[in-house]
């Protein structure tokens, strides 16, 4: 990883990967103009790294509801252990709230041949 790389891969890398492997639909554009990161026959879905756990929760809640869907939240754990606090944070909000989550690993990335951030 380059020293001044804040994430090892983009956002929509991971985005890219999943919904796609997910049957779902990228960037579904609301009347509203907000983006849904991912559309998938069940679940409106959005993608965030764990640091910004906090915003993923409003952002698909939102989406849910617009969409009619159950909302589903991708936590991009880059950090490791040091992501694991944020990733229990979610999921303590997403059992309220019946949220579904999903993680995603630089792992999942690299295994599929997705090249690194430069």
């Amino acid at each position: 990883m380059p020293s001044t790389a804040k994430n090892l891969y983009y956002e929509k890398d991971y985005q890219r990967s999943w919904c796609e492997a997910h049957n779902g639909s990228l960037e579904v554009i609301l009347p509203d103009k907000a983006r849904v990161d991912c559309v998938t026959s069940t679940h409106a879905i959005e993608f965030d790294f764990a640091k910004k756990w906090g915003e993923s929760i409003g952002q698909a809640l939102y989406y849910a509801v617009i969409l009619n869907k159950q909302a589903g939240i991708v936590l991009i754990m880059e950090k490791g252990k040091a992501d694991e606090r944020y990733l229990s944070r979610v999921k303590e909000v997403a059992k309220r709230y019946n949220i579904t989550v999903w993680t995603m690993k630089p792992e999942d990335l690299a295994e599929k041949g997705v090249k690194l951030q430069l």
